[in-house]
């Protein structure tokens, strides 16, 4: 009796973080087009993926995270989404965009000629 009751809690317990974490989905790319109303991802499989954006949609940049930038084409993004409302709807709504800037590469300096 205490052996089935032992595997029934263990069940339980395993089970239990898979509900917490709700519907979210995560998308993880780079940013290929961006603008008010949604942004379209290239994940590292190629992949393209158009994620809708709104005005509750929260922006975090990583590297400076009391400012208030957007993301910029190139950069780098983990995007956590929500499933549209429609049942089968396949649109995917951001609730948070974490991001950091693409490293820049400075333009080579012109070398001086010596005289």
């Amino acid at each position: 009796m205490w052996l089935r009751l032992i595997v029934t809690l263990t069940c339980l317990f395993i089970s239990a973080p898979s509900f917490a974490h709700g519907t979210d989905q995560h998308v993880l790319g780079t940013i290929m087009a961006i603008n008010a109303t949604h942004i379209e991802i290239k994940t590292p499989k190629g992949q393209s993926v158009d994620v809708r954006v709104n005005k509750k949609t929260l922006y975090k940049d990583e590297s400076n995270p009391k400012g208030a930038n957007v993301p910029e084409v190139g950069d780098r993004v983990i995007i956590k989404a929500t499933k549209g409302d429609k049942k089968g709807d396949k649109v995917l709504l951001a609730t948070e965009i974490h991001f950091s800037a693409a490293k820049r590469v400075p333009l080579p300096m012109q070398p001086v000629p010596v005289q």
